[in-house]
């Protein structure tokens, strides 16, 4: 559970409070992480990435509430910099949620993954890997809900549209 008060109390320079709230968080992290990355090496990478720059700026944080939005949203520009610099993308065993009923297998949808936009994987992620609400997503990436609406419908008729063309290329080279 993430208090506030460890958050002045970090703010302040308290290594204990910091490591309070970061034990709060890590499952989370992991899981955001694991959302957007492949290897565990490369999660852990980012994780301890997003710590160290959330240590260096948690002064800078205007409310604690958003504490764990604010590290969520490092988390992610972390995880995209890590893909744009690997050329990576994100496990599909964790979304198969949103795979249409017709999907013959996670390949076909990490495939249609890889070929959204990162703006869209990110709300994707968000949703599916951790279960983060629409108006908790708004608050993370500081846009407003309908856009985080109108991404994972955009989204998900992006996948639906990428796994239909690769049905139909497979079934012409078969034919």
């Amino acid at each position: 559970m993430l208090h506030e008060n460890d958050v002045f109390l970090a703010q302040s320079g308290d290594q204990e409070a910091f490591i309070r709230l970061i034990n709060s968080c890590e499952s989370s992290l992991y899981r955001v992480a694991k959302g957007f990355l492949k290897k565990d090496s490369d999660c852990a990478d980012a994780i301890q990435e997003t710590i160290l720059k959330s240590y260096k700026s948690i002064s800078r944080l205007k409310n604690p509430a958003y504490f764990k939005s604010w590290l969520i949203r490092i988390l992610i520009n972390e995880c995209n910099d890590l893909l744009r610099a690997n050329q990576k993308s994100f496990p599909l065993e964790t979304i198969e949620n949103i795979a249409d009923s017709s999907v013959n297998n996670f390949e076909e949808l990490r495939d249609a993954l890889i070929q959204l936009n990162e703006k869209y994987r990110t709300v994707v992620g968000l949703f599916y890997f951790e279960g983060c609400s629409i108006k908790e997503i708004a608050e993370i990436l500081t846009i407003r809900e309908g856009t985080v609406k109108s991404r994972l419908n955009r989204a998900r008729s992006m996948l639906a549209s990428f796994i239909n063309q690769m049905k139909e290329e497979r079934g012409s080279q078969h034919g």
